[in-house]
């Protein structure tokens, strides 16, 4: 796994092999990074990344100039491999968090600029965690919410909706809180 750009472009990680989550493509993750810049800048951002696995996406948040990065990662060794990368990387920028994303929805407070969600495609309750998001308000207003999943989900019809980019079987719906 690597860093694709920023503070801390180049960075490589390696990967455990017993680990059971799949890191976003470093394609895929470069392709929709490259969406993102004409949405928002991440310079002093915050964000929120749900479902951590490798914290792949955190750590590009962070590297982009992320202010403040909340990483919710269920799975102990998961989130032990997400706190010894960010040691490594010397910041305190991502704070990961080990628990339940459905559990943390209900009781966070905080707006964010950046929601990114990558939940395992077979979870059973993945087409409800848009609406969760705005039911909560968790983005600030402008902001934007990258739902990474498989090709068997269609969110065209959500409210707020923006568009859908698809590289190799990894599916991105984007989704934004703009009042425009």
């Amino acid at each position: 796994m690597r860093i694709i750009t920023g503070q801390y472009k180049g960075r490589h990680f390696e990967i455990p092999r017993t680990f059971k989550a799949r890191p976003t493509t470093d394609f895929a993750k470069e392709n929709i990074f490259n969406v993102l810049g004409g949405y928002l800048d991440f310079d002093g951002a915050t964000a929120l990344d749900l479902f951590g696995g490798t914290g792949s996406i955190s750590l590009e948040l962070v590297s982009r100039g992320c202010s403040q990065v909340i990483c919710v990662e269920l799975d102990r060794d998961h989130h032990r491999f997400i706190s010894d990368c960010l040691k490594k990387l010397g910041t305190t920028a991502c704070i990961p968090l080990r628990g339940n994303v459905f559990r943390f929805l209900k009781s966070c407070h905080q707006q964010f600029d950046f929601i990114f969600a990558d939940p395992p495609y077979a979870l059973k309750e993945l087409p409800q965690i848009p609406d969760l998001i705005f039911e909560k308000q968790l983005l600030k207003d402008g902001g934007v919410f990258v739902f990474e999943h498989g090709k068997d989900h269609d969110f065209s019809q959500h409210p707020h909706f923006v568009e859908h980019r698809a590289y190799g079987s990894v599916n991105f719906t984007l989704f934004s809180n703009s009042s425009d």
